[in-house]
Order: structure tokens, then sequence, then C-alpha cells
């Protein structure tokens, strides 16, 4: 399916604010990004590089005062994910060299903290896709999508606690506790068509038999139609505008539709 998406977001900087960009995507053997425009008002010419996972970076400076940042793609992908049906764990000792780096505990994925309560989660599922399969029922029963129940430092620990959250908190429970079964999870964030209501979107991915596979528990059954832009270990790793300064986001608009 071919996809029209883009956002806008407005920022305030109280002084000159350095700002790190992401929201890109890149084609991949998944997605294939047909067109793209940017619109920086008022207008900088960023500059661009490539991180350690893989995502297109933007740096540009907001002068002091309002900005406005739009952008508008055009995107190939998959109508239906693929399915992780009954796909096995790989053994840590087999896992290719780059998925290694997401068994690790990271900022907002405190995966060591959590052996206990996984093993009560996921019983007696067979290790790979049923465990995770389990992990997302877990999160949709006992996890209640709701605003204001979070805030930047919110970690997988704390929304598990607090039993409420938004995309980024599912997500972010979700890498955990996978990780804290030794299966290779990474934090994705990018769009989603038809998501109600409309936003900037996160969910998580896992390796399973030689491959990511996609997983997303605040939806009720798998779903494609996604546009991937950027991967990485949590939040911290993802963000789609990470500011060195004083900034404030004053607006956001999202859209995703069907291209004509």
């Amino acid at each position: 399916m071919r996809l029209q998406a883009g956002c806008e977001i407005v920022v305030e900087a109280e002084d000159d604010c350095a700002v790190v960009a992401m929201l890109r995507p890149r084609s991949t053997a998944l997605q294939w990004l047909v067109s793209e425009s940017w619109r920086f008002t008022p207008q900088v010419r960023p500059a661009e590089y490539i991180d350690a996972f893989g995502n297109v970076c933007q740096r540009f400076i907001v002068p002091r005062g309002r900005m406005t940042i739009r952008a508008e793609i055009e995107v190939e992908t998959e109508a239906d994910i693929p399915l992780a049906g009954t796909a096995p764990a790989t053994p840590p000792a087999l896992l290719p060299h780059e998925t290694v780096q997401f068994l690790l505990p990271s900022r907002y994925c405190p995966s060591d903290r959590l052996f206990d309560e996984v093993l009560d989660i996921v019983g007696g599922a067979a290790p790979g896709a049923a465990q995770v399969d389990a992990i997302c029922d877990w999160i949709r029963s006992h996890i209640v999508y709701r605003y204001g129940e979070s805030n930047a430092s919110t970690d997988a620990l704390e929304t598990m606690r607090h039993g409420a959250g938004v995309c980024r908190d599912y997500a972010h429970v979700g890498v955990a506790l996978c990780r804290a079964l030794r299966l290779p999870a990474r934090m994705v964030v990018g769009y989603l068509y038809q998501l109600e209501p409309m936003d900037l979107h996160a969910w998580f991915e896992v390796w399973l038999d030689g491959r990511w596979y996609t997983f997303d528990p605040t939806q009720d059954r798998p779903r494609g139609g996604r546009i991937v832009v950027a991967t990485g270990r949590d939040a911290a790793d993802v963000a789609f505008l990470t500011n060195h300064g004083g900034l404030t986001t004053v607006d956001m608009q999202v859209w995703v539709g069907l291209a004509p």
C-alpha cells in the first residue's frame, strides 16, 4: 500500500537552540520512500548524519522565537505485517552481533529488574513468539491507555506500577519484558495508518528465528500500514526532536492517508 503521511510541529525557543530531528524514514526491505518534502519556517538548512542505529538525523538551530517544521512523505509499505506465529527464540550465543545490544537494560527499559515478573507473566509459553504474545496480552489487560499518566522520565517499571500510559510506555514495557527473557527487542517510532487518535506512534520489534517481527500492544490485532521512522534501545534513542536548550512544543499535527 502507498501512504501519504506527515507532520507539522510548531516549537518555541527561549534563545537560539540546537536541535536534532529524527523525522526522515529510510527505504528498507519493508518500505520504500517514494518522495519527501521539508519546510522550515524560518528557513534553515539542516546538516544530516546517520546515527549508530541507522536512523537519519537532522541537526539545525531553532532561532529565538517560533519555528514551524513541516514534513510530507509518500511511502510504499506493507498492508499486512508478517506474523511471528510460533517463531522460536534464538539462543543468545547464536544471535547476530548487531542484535546483542538489544538484550541490554537501557534508560527506560530496566530489564535486569524484571526477571521474576516476566516469568509470572509468560507462564509456560514456549520460548519465542508465544512468550511475546503473552507479554502483549498482559500489557493490554493490565495497562490502561491514558494521557497524562507518564512524562519524559517514566520508565517501564513505573508504567507497570501505575497501570497506565501511552504508546511509548506500552513499547517500553514490552521491550523490557522481552529483554528480561533474553529476547532482543527494540523500540520503533513512526506512523500508523488509521491510528486513533492520530499521532506519531511507538511500538516494538523482537528478533525471532532470524528476523525482526513487529508487536504493538496498543492495537487489538496485527496491523500493517506502518511507516518506520527510527529504531533504538528506547525513547532516548528515537526522540522525534532532541533539544539542547530551552524549547517548547507549541502545537503538533499528524496525518496519514492513502496516496491517490
